[in-house]
């Protein structure tokens, strides 16, 4: 595969002016507690999208990927819900949120070159946009790269273009991860009012390694289920008579659980509390070292996935369930859910017997091969 900016000179006929990159995020604890106004505790991946970009001083988005042979031309000002389709929608959804947030941008010119995996639960679509966003700071002098509170505004141009253009309903997370992570450390992210703390998180000074499994399995969150989800949240707190659920963390919760009228409303609740309450148990583990604990988390988050948020799968479930038997120290899905990845956490020792046991379920199942792959906490987007 060419360089990037030597694609980028082939398909448009000039050099570009840089080239952006964003990371792919794991998620260690805080499933679906996002858009709940709770806690999440991300990590940004090795995997990076990068965006080679040149400004233009017309309105016009050209748009090209050198892992799809489609390309799109269209007008800031005609993106709307659904137009331009596909992942173009997210490149061209943040220069549109950044416009309506009153920022002086113009049209652009970009390949993209996506290393995160697709459909695999690690918001490849955050990295995608979170790329762009960072080139257009750049390119059309905004300065919102150099500090937090701009980092954050890129966040959420990126959020929205997510939401309404490219029509799916998730939190913040991810883009505030793809912003927001440094290296060796994990990322508590309060999503009622967006701080952030950085957390150590260096497994090899502890002798261990996070192993991320992509199952493969198909993995989709514009298609109902993550709606349902959030709408069964939104429901259930106006019930309860707050503006989202992390209101009711540290409430008793038999007592909260009561006031919902049906067992489903009543499931979904105590996961999101409980995650909720695990993402600190996690953060605490981690300041002390104690990885066993981190491990016993992990499992109790993805239990509560899979049997009250309903979000987990075959393939998930097999994961975790291998590589507990295999000497992992715990393993959890992570991300949406409905396929995706898992994250186990293993000794460094017994790394390529957990991966091999897991491949090897697989097979059995007849399922298709997952890959399993070790990662460690990298930086944020960046100009390269």
């Amino acid at each position: 595969m060419p360089r990037l900016p030597d694609a980028f000179a082939t398909l448009l006929g000039h050099s570009p002016e840089g080239v952006w990159s964003a990371p792919g995020r794991v998620n260690l604890i805080g499933e679906h507690t996002d858009y709940n106004g709770g806690l999440a505790l991300p990590i940004a991946l090795p995997h990076r999208t990068r965006c080679a970009a040149s400004p233009r001083d017309d309105d016009l988005l050209r748009i090209h990927s050198l892992q799809d042979d489609s390309s799109v031309e269209v007008l800031i000002d005609d993106v709307a819900d659904g137009h331009p389709a596909g992942w173009t929608a997210y490149v061209a959804g943040v220069v549109w949120a950044l416009r309506r947030a009153g920022y002086a941008v113009r049209g652009l010119d970009v390949v993209v070159d996506g290393r995160v995996p697709l459909g695999a639960g690690l918001s490849s679509s955050a990295a995608l946009e979170c790329s762009v966003a960072a080139a257009v700071s750049d390119l059309f002098g905004l300065g919102l790269l150099g500090f937090p509170e701009g980092r954050d505004v890129l966040a959420a141009a990126c959020q929205r273009a997510e939401n309404d253009i490219a029509g799916a309903p998730t939190g913040g997370m991810d883009q505030a991860a793809a912003m927001h992570c440094t290296e060796r450390h994990a990322l508590r992210l309060d999503c009622r009012d967006g701080t952030h703390e950085q957390v150590p998180f260096d497994l090899s000074a502890h002798d261990a390694v996070l192993l991320v499994t992509d199952t493969r399995a198909s993995h989709a969150l514009a298609d109902g289920q993550y709606g349902a989800r959030r709408a069964a949240c939104e429901q259930a707190a106006e019930i309860l008579g707050v503006e989202t659920l992390r209101e009711v963390v540290g409430q008793p919760l038999d007592e909260t659980l009561a006031r919902l009228p049906d067992d489903v409303l009543r499931r979904r609740t105590r996961h999101v509390v409980t995650e909720i309450e695990r993402v600190d148990e996690v953060v605490g583990l981690l300041r002390e070292g104690d990885l066993a604990g981190v491990g016993r988390t992990f499992v109790a988050s993805h239990e509560s996935l899979r049997d009250d948020y309903e979000v987990s799968c075959t393939e998930l479930d097999l994961v975790v369930d291998t590589a507990l038997a295999h000497g992992a120290l715990g393993s959890r899905m992570t991300g949406g859910g409905f396929g995706g990845s898992a994250i186990s956490l293993v000794p460094t020792a017994e790394v390529d017997r957990v991966s091999e046991a897991i491949e090897a379920a697989f097979a059995d199942a007849r399922l298709t091969a997952p890959s399993s792959f070790a990662v460690t906490a990298a930086g944020p987007a960046a100009r390269d």
